[in-house]
């Protein structure tokens, strides 16, 4: 489950905006409801994020997957 979040100005992960089953829905509607410039996907551990970064790299929400 893909759980897009924007930033609510103390967390980058604070408003949970919508979950999708894919990434490329969860890209489409964060892209709609965030105007990101650029992403970048980073995998660790337990779960893989994409950071939703504005003008001058400044994070504006996080695309939140939790892995087994």
């Amino acid at each position: 489950m893909w759980k897009v979040y924007k930033w609510n100005g103390h967390y980058i992960e604070g408003d949970l905006l919508s979950k999708h089953s894919s990434e490329e829905a969860a890209l489409k509607a964060a892209k709609k409801a965030i105007k990101f410039n650029k992403t970048e996907k980073e995998k660790k551990k337990k779960e893989i994020l994409i950071w939703l970064d504005g003008e001058n790299g400044t994070p504006l929400g996080v695309i939140v997957k939790k892995t087994k």
